[in-house]
């Protein structure tokens, strides 16, 4: 598709070029996520070359979408951009001929190629250079490209994060100089970058540099840094101690958020004991809270947002290792969230001072006797008991009573009191019925 969307314009007497991210991955030797095509053609002339397969999605800005095949690829005209008064969009646009131009306008040197159908490489301003050393550099001036649009400030630790590199100096301390104009951003766009960051696989090492940055739109971080715990469980201070345990989960979202968060109401709940030992009482439940209000603040997903909240409230609770417990870690989290719980509790426990790390095997245990009931099919919801809602009508029950009914007795299964047995189910439910 892209091949052939080059091959038009070029046949049609336009330059034609394949720009941006889509470059930058095939030379790093990784699969493009999408590709973009920037051309020489005006958009009424894009439009022309391809007919009724050419859609106006942004012609304001050059942008034709030219769909063929179930497949689309977004090809923009040369532009030189205006002035930008809102830190994200500029005014106005200009196109031009000039490839180079265009180029010039763009974010950093490693997103400023342009490669054609013949693999020539155009870099003006040595992207493949930077690209060789793991470095992002701001394309001209630092400063100029941040006031533009400052989305590019987290767009910049984002790459990092993902592709392990170096921000260049002058790129870093501009990003650092004008972090506070990620204020002017839209609370989605940040979601949208900081997400992706957090599941970077060097995302711990940007958080470590950067903490002001994302304390931008997330300032409850920032107490976390340098605080000392002052408690012999720990080795590290807050912040570092959140870091390590960020390190030990996978590159998952739900786990980072989770991670990254779980300590979060600790500054809040600091108190010294009379033999100067610092503690956090009540931790998890401030952390959970604060949780809840940041990630509401991104416009996070209700889904993810409950989930990771949950995982935060539950980190630090001790769950005895039997199976009536395990039973009920079950009903109440389900299997893919206890499975979570038990990866943030393995990760708190390794970001802890070492002696402390034969936790482990007690999750270990934990996990085997998990399996072992999950292996035999334990009931632990709903959907695993042996009567359901039809059931209840069928003998009288209606409304919210046949929900309480349900609970009651799957409480009682979870907890050993009754076998999972229809029969037996449906004798107790006649029992407890006029009891609610």
């Amino acid at each position: 598709m892209v091949r052939n969307t080059l091959e038009c314009l070029e046949e049609a007497g336009y330059e034609a070029w394949c720009v941006g991210g889509c470059v930058r991955d095939s030379l790093l030797g990784r699969e493009p996520e999408d590709w973009d095509v920037t051309t020489s053609a005006l958009p009424e002339e894009t439009m022309a070359v391809f007919g009724g397969d050419a859609f106006p999605t942004g012609v304001q800005h050059g942008t034709v979408t030219v769909r063929r095949g179930g497949r689309s690829v977004e090809v923009t005209t040369y532009r030189v951009d205006g002035t930008y008064h809102d830190h994200r969009r500029p005014d106005s646009v200009t196109f031009t001929r000039s490839l180079e131009e265009d180029l010039a306008r763009r974010d950093f040197t490693v997103n400023a190629m342009a490669m054609s159908l013949a693999g020539e490489l155009k870099d003006p301003f040595g992207g493949r250079a930077d690209l060789k050393a793991g470095v992002l550099r701001a394309v001209g001036e630092p400063d100029r490209r941040f006031c533009e649009d400052a989305l590019r400030i987290l767009r910049g630790l984002r790459f990092s994060a993902v592709l392990g590199f170096s921000l260049e100096k002058g790129t870093g301390e501009s990003i650092r100089r004008n972090r506070f104009l990620l204020e002017d951003i839209a609370a989605e766009r940040i979601q949208t970058e900081f997400f992706k960051l957090l599941c970077g696989k060097y995302a711990v090492k940007v958080l470590r540099e950067y903490p002001e940055v994302i304390g931008v739109f997330w300032p409850e971080l920032l107490p976390m840094v340098g605080f000392d715990q002052r408690n012999y469980h720990h080795c590290y201070d807050i912040w570092e101690h959140t870091l390590h345990a960020v390190e030990q989960v996978p590159c998952d979202l739900i786990l980072r958020c989770a991670a990254l968060l779980h300590d979060v109401g600790k500054p809040k709940c600091f108190t010294l004991d009379t033999q100067g030992s610092g503690h956090f009482y009540g931790h998890p439940k401030i952390s959970a809270l604060l949780a809840g209000e940041m990630l509401c603040r991104l416009k996070c997903a209700n889904g993810i947002r409950e989930t990771i909240v949950r995982l935060v409230e539950w980190h630090d609770k001790v769950i005895p290792r039997t199976e009536k417990s395990i039973r009920r870690a079950l009903m109440s989290l389900g299997e893919e969230d206890l499975r979570r719980l038990l990866a943030v509790k393995r990760a708190d426990n390794l970001a802890q001072a070492p002696e402390f790390h034969t936790t482990q095997a007690e999750i270990d245990k934990f996990e085997a006797m998990m399996e072992q009931l999950l292996a035999e099919d334990a009931c632990f919801s709903r959907k695993n008991l042996a009567v359901n809602g039809k059931d209840l009508t069928d003998i009288g029950y209606r409304g919210k009573r046949v929900g309480t009914i349900l609970q009651t007795l799957l409480e009682q299964v979870v907890d050993g009191e009754l076998p999972n047995n229809r029969e037996i189910l449906l004798r107790r439910a006649r029992e407890i019925g006029g009891k609610i």
